[in-house]
């Protein structure tokens, strides 16, 4: 059986060291390369290919959720585990819609973390150290979003719909406190524009305005604030 290539992806070195050194341990997995934040991710892993991904969500450039729906549109069978601090139900489901195959908190053993890697690799999906089908994912998220928003009707099911490129941008100028004009001018496009995406932000969030959008956002690790690391 061929080794699993692996590609580490945190813009801590000293976290990145760690995970290296678990992993390198077990002889079934060989670390390929590393990317300290998430545009040099998506060129490593167009460049290297590896069969899993470790993905911080809060990265420098573009966050780990942008870096996972890039990768994945160009290379689908690449799996990603997104390995973060931020371990809530609402952040699983932002993970498992960019494209991710597991959500693992870093707090995870090493031994746990190398069965996911195993896990994932062999085309299971693990979301809290339960090993899935699809299929059983597909029931999980079911079971979660009828939970929290009701019964799945058009709108719950717009709640696993991912946030575009777009709307990703327009969120963090959001978070910098930039109105709907200003973000028109900075992006080019029209401030109807610039409305419309908003809607759809507020909409797949399921929060009210764009202030509630802006803290979902920061408190998640998918905008950094100037000057900031998590």
């Amino acid at each position: 059986m061929s080794q699993i290539r692996l590609l580490i992806v945190d813009d801590h070195p000293l976290f990145r060291q760690g995970l290296r050194d678990v992993l390198d341990t077990d002889p079934r997995i060989v670390v390929v390369g590393e990317a300290a934040d998430g545009e040099v991710a998506v060129e490593i892993a167009y460049e290297l290919v590896p069969d899993v991904i470790l993905m911080d969500i809060n990265l420098p450039t573009i966050n780990g959720l942008q870096v996972t729906r890039k990768i994945k549109a160009q290379l689908p069978h690449v799996n990603v585990i997104m390995l973060t601090g931020y371990d809530e139900i609402e952040q699983v489901f932002h993970a498992l819609r960019a494209g991710a195959k597991a959500y693992c908190p870093k707090d995870i053993t090493p031994e746990a973390l190398i069965q996911t890697i195993i896990d994932v690799n062999g085309g299971s999906y693990v979301v809290g150290e339960k090993t899935m089908s699809q299929d059983e994912v597909l029931q999980w998220i079911e079971q979660k979003v009828g939970r929290m928003v009701g019964s799945l009707t058009s709108d719950s099911e717009d709640f696993l719909v991912p946030l575009s490129p777009r709307e990703m941008e327009i969120l963090e100028y959001v978070t910098r406190g930039m109105s709907n004009k200003e973000i028109a001018f900075k992006l080019g496009i029209s401030h109807q524009t610039v409305k419309n995406h908003m809607t759809s932000i507020l909409r797949k969030l399921r929060v009210d305005d764009r202030t509630q959008a802006a803290v979902y956002a920061l408190s998640r690790g998918w905008v950094r604030l100037e000057g900031t690391r998590n």
